[in-house]
């Protein structure tokens, strides 16, 4: 039987897309993000000027400077000088988060254009790009990152559609969060598994916020992978190796490494992606490792030999996982009521007000 070429190209093709998956739709954030803008309420809001561009390179002090392997004690005088040196960039962060959370709950375009400002002030100013740093100056960045594209989420997707007068502004915000998405992906890339912890997968969070946001599948897929890299390195019995390591604060960072989890997790399953059985339900071991240590860390203690430092697990806003986790899976009753106590929750890191997304509304 004689086939001719074109046929031969339609055959391929076809086979081709039988076994190739076929991305056709946008990327989407959880169904929250879609909640209208509050009506108009309240007196004009006074927009004070953005924190200056920070341009230079991104080297800074560790606040566990001269700890040893364990990363655990703290240096108040080192701690004092990063607070210092980073202070415009987590100005941005909470300046911008609360400026987008009032104006999503008050409605008052002056929060919208000012948020709107100061993150095209950055944007212009290709700010946070500096090829130059060390390990505490890309963490800074993809922290960042995170805060600010987890933000801007909620005005890209709101039914509102609140951006839709301000394309100009938003091609420039937009084009500075996939340079930073980029860099992040450079960044935090083809480590060694005994150096990738908290930090990577923090970085995922804020690659797959700044995926959505831009609708780049390329940054999804990456994040997905940290995810299941992340997923891989619990054990069986719920623990992070990588965490362990940190002694009196094992605890505490597998509290830290949740977040970010939790909300790639979630924002997978907007895009039917499942994760949640990815190793075995590996994130759900990880959340009753944690809920059972602060309960009593007695566990914790017996593995890394050390009393455990609870001072962060007092702060309630350290449990904001709670949200896209309770969106995950069937949380227990008791579970539930901790994330009521606990909440709402608010953390410019995710975003602003993560109970806002995460509830179904009215």
């Amino acid at each position: 039987m004689h086939t001719t070429p074109w046929l031969l190209a339609l055959l391929f093709t076809s086979t081709l897309l039988a076994v190739s998956p076929v991305f056709a739709d946008s990327l989407v954030p959880p169904p929250g993000y879609y909640a209208p803008v509050g009506k108009a309420s309240g007196k004009p809001q006074h927009c004070s000027a953005p924190p200056p561009p920070y341009t230079a390179k991104l080297e800074f002090r560790s606040k566990y400077e001269g700890s040893d392997q364990a990363r655990a004690t703290l240096n108040t005088t080192a701690e004092k000088a990063f607070r210092d040196s980073t202070a415009p960039i987590t100005e941005l962060e909470r300046g911008v988060t609360d400026q987008v959370t009032r104006y999503l709950r008050d409605g008052q375009r002056e929060q919208l254009e000012c948020a709107l400002q100061w993150l095209g002030n950055w944007a212009q100013a290709d700010a946070l790009l500096s090829t130059e740093f060390n390990h505490t100056g890309k963490s800074i960045r993809k922290w960042a990152l995170g805060s600010l594209s987890s933000a801007y989420l909620s005005l890209k997707f709101s039914d509102s559609h609140p951006l839709a007068p301000y394309q100009r502004q938003t091609q420039v915000i937009e084009s500075w969060f996939a340079k930073l998405a980029e860099q992040t992906v450079k960044d935090w890339s083809d480590l060694p598994l005994k150096k990738i912890n908290n930090h990577s997968y923090w970085a995922a969070w804020s690659v797959m916020a700044t995926a959505v946001a831009i609708d780049r599948r390329d940054l999804f897929d990456w994040s997905i992978e940290q995810f299941r890299i992340a997923a891989n390195q619990v054990d069986d019995q719920g623990y992070l190796p990588n965490e362990l390591k940190r002694r009196q604060r094992a605890l505490a960072y597998h509290n830290y490494a949740l977040p970010p989890l939790a909300m790639v997790a979630a924002f997978a399953q907007a895009n039917g992606v499942d994760l949640r059985e990815e190793n075995h339900a590996a994130l759900r071991r990880l959340a009753e490792r944690v809920m059972q240590g602060v309960d009593n860390q007695d566990a914790f203690r017996e593995r890394t030999s050390e009393k455990q430092d609870m001072e962060d697990l007092h702060k309630d806003v350290k449990f904001a996982w709670l949200e896209p986790y309770c969106s995950l899976y069937a949380c227990s009753p008791q579970l539930q009521e901790e994330r009521h106590e606990k909440g709402p929750f608010k953390t410019f890191r995710l975003g602003g007000d993560v109970t806002r997304v995460f509830t179904p509304q009215p």
